[in-house]
């Protein structure tokens, strides 16, 4: 795996648009390595309790978004608080914690899972994948969380490139 993977990883790192190319590079990983047929990336910034939809691979259902506040349930005890891996492999399992199920359902999703992305002991985002129904099997479940590393360093690009965009304004 990590043979391959690797080397278009870190060329993404170091390319220009960031953190546009290293999404786009994580989002590689997982398809090739799990499958998703919607990948999306959410940061999330533990002091403020914000989170923001940083990268889609379904623009135009899913596009990036502003901060929303994360809403408490299910999920958020699971993911943030826990720091588990959420998985749901039916709709009506994503429908009792996802309100746009319906939305998810129309794009041939029946499965998901979040990752947790936890840096320096805390939870900076999340990595989405959905696919049809059963898809995320205890093997898959391996496969994905071995791609922690990936989600994380992503995930640190994206806020140094958040950093140095505001420090270029700022200048």
């Amino acid at each position: 795996m990590t043979e391959r993977i690797w080397p278009n990883f870190l060329a993404a790192l170091a390319a220009g648009k960031q953190p546009a190319a290293t999404l786009a590079a994580l989002q590689d990983i997982f398809r090739e390595e799990v499958g998703a047929k919607l990948f999306t990336v959410l940061t999330f910034d533990a002091a403020t309790g914000l989170s923001q939809r940083v990268h889609t691979s379904h623009p135009k259902e899913y596009p990036l978004s502003g901060v929303k506040p994360l809403s408490v349930g299910l999920w958020s005890r699971t993911v943030i608080d826990e720091r588990k891996t959420f998985v749901a492999n039916r709709i009506e399992a994503i429908a009792e914690v996802f309100p746009d199920h319906e939305l998810i359902r129309s794009l041939g999703c029946e499965s998901v899972v979040n990752l947790p992305v936890v840096f320096a002991d805390t939870v900076i985002g999340t990595v989405n994948i959905l696919d049809v129904a059963g898809y995320y099997t205890p093997d898959r479940l391996v496969k994905i969380e071995r791609l922690s590393p990936f989600a994380a360093t992503a995930l640190i690009a994206t806020r140094l490139a958040e950093r140095a965009g505001e420090a270029a304004k700022d200048d």
